[in-house]
């Protein structure tokens, strides 16, 4: 980090003080000051699994785009097809650059037939800003309501029901990726079943000032179900499990959705958009390395950063690596030649100068229990 940058202050969502009150761990994390665990990581991430987390995700960034044009801008931005969203509707998709990059990952809401709101990650708030302002030109009005917007995640098998509580609205009727309107205790909000950890839950979209309110009802309401607040240590742990990328860590600028293991996200079939000739002529020949995921043969843990290496020779990077309190193994990410990425393929990851055996897996690594209808 610069002189420079160390100088500038980490930005504080409106649940800062809550988070201090509580005894959390604060670190930097984007730019921001965020709880990284409160009681423990693995006692965080084993109540999301058994029972119900509940997680700031304030820093996130929310853009919202409204008007004529607003589809075809964002048909041109994103690569996945948006026409086939519905009102209500939620879609994951990409932003990448015209030589086939990836400037976010996010997610895209449709809240009108001319309505949309892209939810991004919270370091890349002014890039992905300067991008699709700069890059998404039309008959349509951009709005960064990210400092007016708190997000909250409840998440883990009683999140439903725990949502439900204060929700004045049925939220047990809404599908996995959809979303609704409604009040929650006094905060009037978008509660979106989405989330980032292989869980059935509800990321909900409120009024900042009303942030503190919900925390704190959310948290009476969900004492009796064993409910406990989450930091960024186990939200790590839980989206590794199910291979969810991070930004910075698994995907950025320098790699191609095809390679990520993202080509899901990507319509060619709808048209052009910003990168797509790029990601086509990789399909073409085929990508030479593959996002892989392995586990470690001994319990060793594999970290972002560490080599990976077949006979001793450097063939990749780990990109994510952990302790899996679920699986209760030693798993990990790391781009490798795609000739090494098949199911069984072995390879060593260099951990204090010595090579640890690894093997490729099926992924994820846990299985998803999200409510699909």
């Amino acid at each position: 980090m610069t002189e420079a940058a160390a100088s500038i202050p980490l930005q504080r969502t409106p649940l800062y003080d809550v988070h201090v009150r509580a005894g959390a761990k604060m670190v930097p994390f984007g730019g921001w000051a965020m709880p990284v665990q409160y009681t423990g990581i693995v006692e965080e991430h084993r109540a999301v699994r058994g029972a119900v987390g509940l997680f700031d995700i304030s820093h996130m960034g929310e853009f919202e785009l409204e008007g004529p044009d607003a589809l075809a801008i964002v048909q041109r931005l994103c690569t996945n097809d948006a026409a086939t969203l519905e009102v209500g509707q939620v879609q994951y998709t990409l932003l990448c650059t015209p030589d086939g990059g990836i400037v976010d990952d996010l997610t895209l809401y449709r809240l009108g037939d001319d309505h949309f709101m892209l939810t991004v990650n919270a370091a890349n708030i002014d890039k992905d800003w300067r991008w699709v302002t700069s890059h998404g030109a039309g008959r349509a009005r951009w709005r960064n309501v990210s400092v007016d917007t708190a997000l909250l995640a409840v998440q883990g098998p009683r999140a439903e029901a725990l949502v439900q509580r204060l929700a004045d609205t049925d939220v047990i009727r809404v599908p996995y990726y959809r979303f609704t309107r409604g009040k929650l205790g006094r905060a009037p909000g978008l509660l979106s079943r989405t989330g980032y950890t292989g869980e059935d839950g509800f990321e909900l979209y409120i009024p900042a000032a009303e942030a503190e309110g919900l925390w704190q009802a959310l948290t009476e309401a969900g004492r009796d179900q064993g409910l406990m607040p989450v930091g960024l240590g186990a939200r790590d742990t839980l989206r590794l499990e199910m291979k969810f990328a991070l930004y910075g860590n698994d995907i950025d600028d320098t790699t191609n959705p095809l390679e990520a293991g993202l080509g899901w996200v990507v319509k060619p079939a709808k048209g052009e958009f910003i990168g797509r000739p790029a990601i086509e002529t990789l399909r073409a020949r085929g990508p030479t390395r593959k996002l892989t995921g392995f586990e470690m043969a001994e319990r060793a843990v594999a970290r972002r950063g560490y080599r990976v290496l077949k006979d001793g020779d450097p063939i990749g990077i780990v990109t994510s690596g952990s302790f899996g309190p679920s699986v209760e193994r030693c798993i990990g990410m790391a781009y490798v030649p795609t000739a090494l990425a098949g199911i069984g393929s072995e390879f060593e990851v260099e951990i204090r100068g010595a090579g640890h055996r690894a093997r490729v897996v099926p992924t994820p690594f846990h299985p998803s229990r999200v409510k699909k209808s």
